[in-house]
């Protein structure tokens, strides 16, 4: 197990707009589809998602990508890219009072990405670099580290300790399955009780890349939806701060990540459930 390392403590509690984060509060949703598309798809799919949240009465963060810069394939869709991206995030906190969460995967690009979004989200392939991790931090936004499907669980307390030596307490640590021999990702429910002990940030569990299948397709990766209600119950069961869900209304069609993305018509009854299995572990514990 990794050494402790000496640096400012992340925060408890981590508010995004009217989302609360908090181990022992109720769960907020992290939710949007992998890429943006479009402006018009961006926004018939945060409203959507906005009208759920009223509905459950729960905390959402919209995400999406403007580049999926790790595809399996040089040929496959990236996205719209920052330059179109940006003023799209803008409208959605704008004309839909969302907060937005985007990744950045090049220190350069944080700085301009931070004026447009609430959170910054460090992919998990990235976890561990610093320089991009500490210009994530410095912008002063909420930052979302994925842990690497090559870490252990305890090994994030120096990715976190990167952040909030940099001065920003404000991390959320995302735990998104393990590598499990080829094109394959198993999820250790044991690591988000360590992650949350180790790091002392809130925890999110992402419910959808979990259940994916890094390659399985060859030149694009595979998924099994089916399982996401599964990994996404016995996780909130553990007590987290939140779920990260990528949801499309149509994801056979997405351009990327379809295979592991919720439809959108089923994501309502499967929050509700979770909310359910939410309520049940807090009150327990």
């Amino acid at each position: 197990m990794t050494h402790q390392v000496s640096a400012p403590a992340a925060a408890p509690l981590v508010a995004v707009g009217s989302a609360k984060f908090g181990n022992a509060l109720p769960i907020s949703i992290i939710a949007g589809p992998c890429q943006l598309e479009s402006r018009a798809h961006a926004l018939e799919v945060a409203s959507a998602l906005k009208e759920i949240a009223i509905r459950l009465k729960i905390g959402l963060v919209y995400k999406t990508s403007f580049d999926k810069a790790n595809r399996t394939s040089a040929s496959a869709q990236r996205g719209i890219g920052l330059k179109q991206a940006l003023p799209i995030f803008a409208e959605i906190r704008s004309s839909l009072g969302l907060p937005v969460l985007t990744d950045v995967h090049e220190p350069g690009q944080c700085a301009d990405v931070a004026q447009a979004v609430d959170v910054l989200q460090i992919p998990a392939f990235l976890c561990r670099q610093t320089d991009l991790l500490l210009a994530a931090a410095a912008t002063g936004k909420v930052v979302n580290v994925k842990k690497g499907q090559f870490l252990a669980p305890w090994d994030m307390t120096n990715v976190v300790s990167k952040i909030t030596g940099a001065g920003n307490a404000n991390v959320l640590v995302t735990e998104r399955g393990a590598s499990f021999g080829y094109n394959t990702l198993v999820s250790d429910m044991r690591a988000l009780p360590i992650l949350a002990r180790t790091t002392g940030a809130p925890v999110i569990f992402d419910a959808t890349h979990s259940v994916q299948q890094p390659g399985g397709k060859g030149a694009s990766s595979g998924g099994e939806r089916e399982f996401v209600p599964v990994l996404a119950r016995a996780a909130v069961a553990v007590g987290i701060a939140g779920v990260f869900i990528e949801t499309h209304p149509d994801p056979d069609h997405a351009p990327s990540d379809g295979p592991n993305m919720v439809p959108l018509r089923e994501f309502e009854s499967l929050v509700k459930r979770l909310m359910q299995f939410d309520a049940l572990a807090k009150t327990a514990a």
